[in-house]
């Protein structure tokens, strides 16, 4: 008991100057922290209603996906089918979710098969009792492309709360088709949403010449239908108030000439007409951007955003490099259409179901209560331990006290998030830090009341309650694993500081204290009387 190694001295004496080294940015003022080095400025953050600010609730709008997908997937079988020339009818799409369509020649059916297959190798192909095949996605299919969307979703969303330099933002997912945004520190989240409200779906189409002028109703609703592949959409304009009015109806061609996804970067600089955003495509998208400039001289061509035409200008000249400018906004226009580029397009359109702001005065409020908890907390354990153990009830506080520190060292290194109920699993794990030390202690009590002598005694102590301490530690651990895997958002942090402070009571009950302990029974090894 008294010989414990030197390695293992050591590591326990640095393990608590570290721990004290990297909790030290959480006490001390920004300018101090700043200088330190990079790696030991991480601090732990406050969350949403600790410092305030706003909460938004999305949903994900899945069904506009999966009929955008059905379409797609019925114009490719009409593609493939006019290109090996296989004759067919009533080619549509049911709002169950699927597609049909009828054969008109039987002996084309094996080549259509086929072709259908080399589409998307994941379809399900159905032959129907009336000769026509039903073509749809299985269950696990659907369930995995709609995992793929809220992925998508909150990795755009990410990139566009960034962009706006919001610090520490919370993006998770929360049931099926929704995600849970905390903008800490932000108490008007106007602009960001406007900029979640737009899908930036961006492409670039070539104009219609032969429809002259969009003729409108006094709706404001186009006049008759469109030419076969164009189509009729809205040109909008911001008036000073900064509001969109309808200029009009452009005739665009449907064909996509290039797309957003080929876009590599867009950035808001000034042109001899005004603030513009200037657009890099990568080398697909250049090639076929020129050669759009090359078949469209001296004609309009549309820039088209979220199905509104945002820039209808004319090529002036040919573009050889492939890239490009869009004109005629404001320099805040600019700022916004080219950051919704660069962080890419939605893959579904977002709708704000909720939204609430925390004010900061609540959240200092929250932070002086869960401080006042907190020292309350270590007070009472301490009184307690003292009352209870003696100076062994003195080891026992110092290693609560070492346990705060290393739970905030650690969620600094992690970079973590403190919310209110991260605050109240550091409070409970002060009083569960103790409880190893008291299954020690009354394992000593019992040692010497059998006539062992005070080194035995304490030595059978700290082994013979490992089991005890090692089993009720991993019962609580499991609990927090569940919380924090089917928990979300501040249940997670609860789940995070608990297991944290579990993890550490381990080290400062067994490896802390009984180092404290043999410490002091070696400069006290004549006593015939242990107190405790």
């Amino acid at each position: 008991m008294l010989k414990i190694p030197r390695w293992k001295v050591f590591s326990i004496i640095s393990v608590c100057l570290l721990g004290i080294l990297f909790s030290m940015p959480n006490i001390v003022s920004d300018k101090t922290r700043q200088a330190f080095p990079e790696w030991l400025q991480n601090k732990v953050s406050l969350g949403l209603e600790l410092q305030g600010g706003s909460h938004l609730q999305l949903e994900v709008d899945l069904e506009s996906v999966k009929v955008e997908q059905l379409n797609s997937l019925k114009d490719s079988v009409r593609q493939v089918f006019r290109r090996e020339k296989i004759r067919y009818s009533n080619l549509k799409v049911n709002p169950e979710g699927s597609v049909t369509f009828e054969l008109r020649d039987e002996k084309a059916r094996p080549i259509a098969l086929k072709v259908i297959r080399d589409i998307d190798s994941t379809l399900q192909i159905k032959e129907l009792e009336d000769n026509s095949v039903k073509l749809s996605y299985s269950a696990a299919e659907q369930e995995k492309r709609r995992r793929n969307v809220i992925s998508r979703s909150i990795e755009v969303v990410r990139s566009r709360v960034d962009e706006t330099g919001t610090k520490e933002p919370t993006i998770i997912s929360q049931g099926e088709n929704r995600i849970v945004l905390q903008l800490p520190g932000i108490d008007d989240p106007k602009r960001v949403i406007n900029l979640l409200g737009q899908t930036a779906k961006l492409t670039f189409h070539s104009v219609d010449n032969s429809v002259s002028q969009v003729r409108v109703n006094s709706e404001g609703k186009p006049i008759g239908r469109p030419p076969v592949g164009v189509l009729f959409l809205p040109e909008y304009r911001k008036n000073k108030e900064g509001e969109d009015v309808l200029r009009g109806y452009v005739a665009v061609k449907k064909r996509v000439v290039v797309s957003g996804d080929q876009l590599v970067d867009a950035r808001a600089t000034s042109s001899d007409d005004g603030p513009a955003v200037s657009l890099e495509f990568n080398s697909e998208g250049g090639k076929r951007f020129a050669k759009m400039s090359m078949e469209n001289l001296h004609k309009q061509f549309a820039i088209v955003l979220d199905g509104k035409v945002i820039s209808a200008p004319v090529f002036r000249s040919v573009i050889p490099s492939g890239n490009g400018q869009i004109t005629g906004l404001t320099m805040v226009e600019a700022q916004e259409l080219s950051l919704l580029l660069r962080s890419g397009a939605l893959p579904a359109p977002l709708k704000v179901i909720e939204e609430r702001t925390v004010g900061p005065s609540l959240g200092a409020d929250s932070i002086d209560a869960g401080k006042k908890a907190t020292v309350l907390a270590i007070i009472l354990v301490a009184a307690f331990m003292i009352l209870a153990y003696s100076l062994f009830g003195v080891f026992a506080t110092t290693a609560v006290v070492f346990n705060i520190v290393f739970t905030f060292a650690a969620l600094a290194m992690l970079q973590a998030t403190l919310t209110l109920p991260g605050i109240a699993g550091i409070a409970l794990t002060i009083g569960m830090a103790v409880d190893a030390n008291v299954l020690i202690y009354e394992r000593i009590k019992e040692e010497i009341r059998s006539g062992l002598k005070i080194v035995a005694a304490v030595d059978a102590g700290y082994q013979r309650a490992m089991t005890t301490i090692v089993d009720s530690n991993i019962t609580t651990l499991l609990g927090a694993a569940v919380l924090f895997e089917f928990g979300t958002g501040p249940i997670r942090g609860f789940a995070v500081t608990l297991s944290l402070g579990i993890i550490i009571s381990m080290f400062t009950a067994i490896s802390l204290t009984r180092l404290i302990a043999v410490t002091w029974l070696r400069r006290n090894q004549n006593r015939t009387k242990l107190p405790i």
